[in-house]
């Protein structure tokens, strides 16, 4: 009888970056996706209320980084109607692309939910998207695509992010937002 050894396909690990408070439906949607899948792993949010208040931003991103995102290869960008405003967003999107000794940098790729795509009128807008995660689609880092619930298709936007990652360098120039924003775009 011949012995036949199966190939197991190495698992990706990404972090999910989101809107906690209006995006969570669409997280543990994102999350359903993999249940069966062995492929990728998604590892767990950060919980903002273990940081006490008189950490400095630098900090935060640094614990981010040592703590949530170290095994993660790809953040996940889920962008909602309102997660542009999130400082905690644009922490955790530059916490990804900061290349360290310790933690290096993981890919990046937006996916445009419902709630953004109704509250655009189905059109992309730069201005509502996260301006960390739309610095880098400008310089080719990261990629943005629309919801889909076909789990190959997101599987190969996660592959995609992971070969870009060591292909193209990042941006993270923008200075970390101090507090969340209001209004209805950036500039």
């Amino acid at each position: 009888m011949a012995r036949h050894t199966a190939r197991k396909q190495a698992q990706l690990k990404i972090y999910v970056c989101y809107d906690q408070v209006l995006d969570q439906h669409d997280r543990d949607r994102l999350e359903a996706l993999f249940a069966e899948k062995h492929e990728v792993a998604i590892v767990r949010p950060v919980d903002y209320e273990e940081f006490p208040v008189s950490l400095k931003t630098d900090e935060v991103r640094q614990k981010i980084r040592e703590d949530h995102l170290r095994d993660s290869v790809v953040t996940v960008v889920l962008v909602g109607a309102s997660t542009w405003k999130r400082k905690l967003v644009d922490w955790e999107i530059g916490a990804s692309v900061r290349h360290t000794q310790m933690n290096p940098r993981s890919g990046l790729l937006g996916i445009l939910l419902p709630s953004y795509t109704a509250a655009n009128k189905g059109r992309h807008d730069p201005h509502t998207m996260p301006p960390r995660l739309d610095d880098n689609v400008g310089c080719k880092f990261a990629r943005v695509y629309e919801w889909s619930d076909e789990v190959a298709e997101v599987k190969s936007w996660i592959d995609q992010a992971f070969q870009d990652r060591s292909n193209v360098t990042p941006t993270n120039a923008r200075l970390a937002y101090p507090s969340d924003r209001n209004g209805k775009g950036w500039s």
